[in-house]
């Protein structure tokens, strides 16, 4: 089976995988069945241009289906491991009653929609270790109180996954930091000082940032979420749902459990310390800091982000145990019981990435799609003025298809480097910003995203609502940071870039709000 993961350039036929999942499941309105048959159709395309005779195509696509799956379910065993324990952190939380002591203390100190919004959105960036620690905190902890503010749950999706990626590839201490400036450094740049020059220039992540507080303290909504927002007011049904599905979160589960009344602020926010002061130091220990030889940030580029948080939510859940056993907060059995829960409110979530996983696989290792679209960039023969904007365009394309922003760091930061260091050495960094603001964009409306999965799966939100609702605050942010690279690429001014595309969100918000109104009215 080596044979399997030699990549076979297919031309066109790679994008069909991403195109015919991406399609079905906004179609259906079911995400594992579509990634199920998109996964199929590569294996297939695979397995015709490396098989001979029917037969031999129609099992060497199920072998290489099973084959890619159990393999790339190896390699993330780590971030299954940290969902497991993290849901176990999060259940017995909830069952100690830590959650709802926070709750009730945050509902006597927010006292609106708009700053239960930005309470939501603050505790997003703070917590910018990792994405995928983001997305299921944040959701779990504030869900009580922005329920309580009829805050729609397609809204609190928004507003976690807007704070997650974006907050993590801005911030020079995260797991997504560590990927970027290793890659960075193995094209010969200085790794972290680029990936700081780079920052400015991440227009989408900074920008959609901006977004989420004009959201917050406006009611500037538009496209399908005002329509959700105007429900969840007017009616108090926070998860509407056009397709009607049941969303694929732990919600259920956690709806039903026995809640200790001895429990306290402190029983929520301790452990969530530890699971951050932890999540830095197994980064460190994992990169090798410790050892000696090396500074915090090469600990942090050297460092593996899933083994890190495998250990960091372990530590975190021993933490726990001390914190609510000792003070007879829930019985041992109690805390058991809570982690066998903890394990299976995450199955959902972790059946939906491992096919994640293995379609961005069938991408990137079995048809080339990356390869593919990069030559068409490298030998367009763009104007240089251009390539900021048409590199944008390319990553968020890639990792929408895709649904890996990591996976398209790793293939167009190369090209990327070659690129400008031939025709454009002035436009580097602005480069490498529009390859990660395109691939953060890319991977932040993508259904088939690891981070957008997880966002509606923190938030009890169905998962094709969550997509449906942000596609239209995504591609707006993206229009916007396309018009600043135009501007970059031209004048390589910073002042200039942010004039225009920040002028070019606030007036397409209040333009597309006016209209939503409008339309709601009639």
């Amino acid at each position: 089976m080596d044979l399997l993961f030699c990549s076979y350039d297919v031309g066109f036929l790679s994008l069909l995988p991403p195109i015919i999942a991406i399609g079905l499941a906004l179609i259906t309105k079911e995400v594992i069945s579509s990634l199920i048959i998109g996964i199929l159709s590569g294996t297939f395309i695979y397995s015709a241009f490396t098989a001979d005779g029917v037969i031999n195509i129609i099992v060497k696509t199920i072998e290489t289906t099973v084959t890619l799956m159990s393999s790339k379910l190896a390699d993330n065993i780590a971030i299954v491991i940290f969902l497991c324990f993290l849901g176990c952190l999060v259940v017995v939380i909830t069952k100690a009653g830590g959650s709802k002591a926070y709750g009730e203390w945050a509902s006597k100190k927010i006292k609106s929609r708009a700053s239960a919004q930005l309470a939501t959105s603050a505790l997003g960036a703070l917590i910018f270790i990792d994405d995928y620690f983001n997305c299921l905190t944040v959701g779990t902890v504030m869900r009580p109180v922005t329920d309580k503010y009829k805050i729609s749950h397609a809204k609190l999706a928004y507003i976690i996954d807007a704070t997650a990626a974006p907050v993590c590839i801005i911030a020079p201490v995260s797991s997504w930091a560590a990927s970027v400036i290793s890659q960075m450094g193995d094209t010969g740049l200085n790794g972290m000082d680029s990936f700081v020059r780079s920052i400015p220039f991440n227009l989408y992540a900074l920008l959609t940032i901006v977004m989420v507080v004009v959201l917050s303290v406006s009611k500037l909504d538009f496209g399908p979420m005002e329509k959700y927002e105007y429900i969840a007011r007017k009616t108090g049904n926070l998860n509407y749902s056009k397709s009607n599905a049941v969303s694929s979160s732990s919600s259920d589960e956690l709806e039903n459990l026995e809640i200790s009344p001895k429990g306290k602020v402190r029983d929520l926010v301790i452990p969530i310390i530890a699971l951050i002061i932890f999540s830095i130091l197994s980064m460190l220990y994992v990169g090798g800091y410790f050892e000696g030889g090396m500074t915090i940030a090469e600990g942090f580029g050297n460092t593996d982000a899933g083994p890190s948080l495998a250990l960091s939510s372990f530590a975190a859940l021993i933490v726990a145990f001390f914190l609510f056993i000792p003070r007879k907060i829930i019985t041992f059995r109690t805390f058991m019981d809570g982690m066998g829960e903890g394990v299976k409110s995450m199955t959902g979530a972790i059946i939906i990435l491992t096919l994640a996983w293995t379609i961005s696989g069938v991408c990137r290792d079995l048809l080339s799609t990356g390869p593919y679209v990069s030559n068409i960039v490298a030998t367009s023969n763009m104007p240089t003025m251009l390539i900021p904007a048409i590199i944008f365009v390319v990553a968020g394309f890639l990792s929408f298809s895709m649904g890996t922003s990591w996976g398209t760091f790793g293939i167009l930061i190369p090209i990327i480097a070659s690129i400008c260091e031939a025709v454009a050495p002035e436009l580097t960094i602005i480069s490498l910003s529009a390859t990660l603001a395109g691939s953060v964009f890319g991977d932040h409306c993508s259904p088939i995203s690891d981070t957008t999965i997880l966002s509606s799966t923190g938030a009890s939100c169905n998962h094709i609502d969550h997509v449906s609702t942000q596609i239209p605050y995504s591609v707006t942010v993206a229009a916007c940071s396309l018009l600043g690279y135009i501007v970059a690429g031209f004048t390589k001014n910073l002042i200039a870039t942010w004039i225009v595309s920040a002028g070019a969100l606030v007036i397409i918000m209040v333009a597309l709000h006016k209209a939503a109104v409008k339309g709601e009215e009639e």
